[in-house]
């Protein structure tokens, strides 16, 4: 499979108007229109506009840089007909409506605003409990004093005297007769004539913004949030953007997160450990719960606490509590406690010695605790 920037002719860095730009030369040269019965025209053609439907995309384009086809896989080519997924007006404006016919309208479609990426970062307990994160960053927004026009009120703008309102350029290109975006109006048949001070006749301006964002309780770690119509403003009164919210979700010291569940451990001494004990628990809402640790408990056995974990997202449940029990051996022994000891040691064997033929005391001791 070739490079779809081979394909298209343009390096790796282009921009979206260098790649644009290299697809409409392109498809003007292999267009079906242009070499009827040509195979080989119709499947160069076919290639390059399967390469530009990922390339113009942004998210499609960012996966075949860092995966290749396979990341973008099904993505391309993958609409009906020549163009596949590709708006035609979107790509060409109006250089080939003497193909397809005229769409109606002269004037430019509004181009909506950029998306914006923010970055927050949460405890585990704001997580669990959800919470609200304020955010300040600065975006584009239509400017207030023109109210996104450009001009200091209507008699600021004047017709395009290019094109004369239309927005378009009609020319004659051998036997075609096609007709092309203004570019002294970039195809808004309109033409600033008075500048708005503010903006100075670009319609937008950077401001600074503030909002607060809810994050839902039971929010993962890298969840994406999407705030409609908070990215940067769109172009002469078109939709703004959509912001997105990366959550990162801080390790806590006390629990650890599988998924819905959380798990907490919890120490034992060995007579605890032996006999069975119940043990009070701090759950992260703060909640105190008991857990009965039945007589024999193992090192590193779990034990769980139904619906005392994570809010799903879904609103509906929670996950468990996990109680992972560590088993103490004492390390420093009074007198007294190794006496016993070796008296519960002897107590496993009637005969007082251990299988190895030694003493039940000394085997015992080196088996739990590594020494005499």
């Amino acid at each position: 499979m070739e490079d779809y920037y081979s394909l298209l002719g343009v390096p790796r860095n282009a921009s979206e108007a260098e790649i644009k730009a290299a697809f409409r030369k392109l498809a003007m040269q292999y267009h079906p229109d242009r070499n009827p019965g040509n195979k080989e025209a119709e499947d160069r053609f076919r290639k390059i506009n399967a390469a530009y439907e990922v390339l113009s995309d942004r998210k499609k384009r960012e996966l075949y840089d860092h995966y290749g086809e396979a990341g973008v896989s099904g993505a391309a080519g993958a609409g009906a007909g020549p163009f596949g997924g590709v708006d035609v007006g979107e790509v060409f404006g109006d250089l080939f409506e003497s193909f397809f016919g005229e769409r109606g309208g002269g004037r430019r479609r509004s181009q909506r605003g950029s998306d914006l990426k923010y970055e927050v970062e949460v405890s585990l307990e704001e997580a669990y409990r959800g919470t609200q994160v304020p955010l300040r960053f600065e975006r584009i927004e239509p400017c207030e004093a023109c109210g996104g026009a450009g001009a200091r009120g209507s008699a600021g703008l004047k017709r395009c005297p290019q094109c004369r309102g239309s927005g378009r350029i009609q020319f004659s290109q051998g036997f075609f007769s096609l007709t092309q975006t203004c570019g002294h109006c970039g195809g808004e048949g309109q033409v600033i004539d008075n500048p708005c001070r503010e903006c100075r006749g670009a319609g937008r301006v950077r401001r600074a913004a503030k909002l607060s964002v809810k994050v839902p309780p039971g929010v993962y770690d890298g969840a994406t949030l999407r705030i409609s119509g908070e990215g940067e403003g769109g172009w002469r009164g078109a939709p703004a953007g959509d912001l997105y919210v990366l959550v990162r979700v801080k390790p806590d010291p006390r629990f650890e997160r599988e998924g819905d569940d959380l798990v907490v451990e919890q120490g034992l001494d060995i007579a605890q450990a032996a006999l069975g004990t119940a043990l009070e628990i701090i759950t992260l809402g703060g909640e105190r719960t008991k857990i009965k640790i039945p007589p024999g408990a193992q090192h590193g056995a779990v034990f769980r606490l139904r619906d005392k974990g994570m809010p799903k997202l879904s609103g509906r449940g929670s996950g468990d509590l996990l109680v992972r029990v560590r088993v103490r051996v004492p390390q420093d022994l009074t007198p007294h406690q190794r006496r016993l000891l070796e008296e519960f040691a002897r107590s496993l064997h009637g005969d007082g010695a251990s299988p190895e033929g030694k003493p039940e005391s000394e085997g015992i001791f080196k088996r739990i605790f590594g020494k005499e």
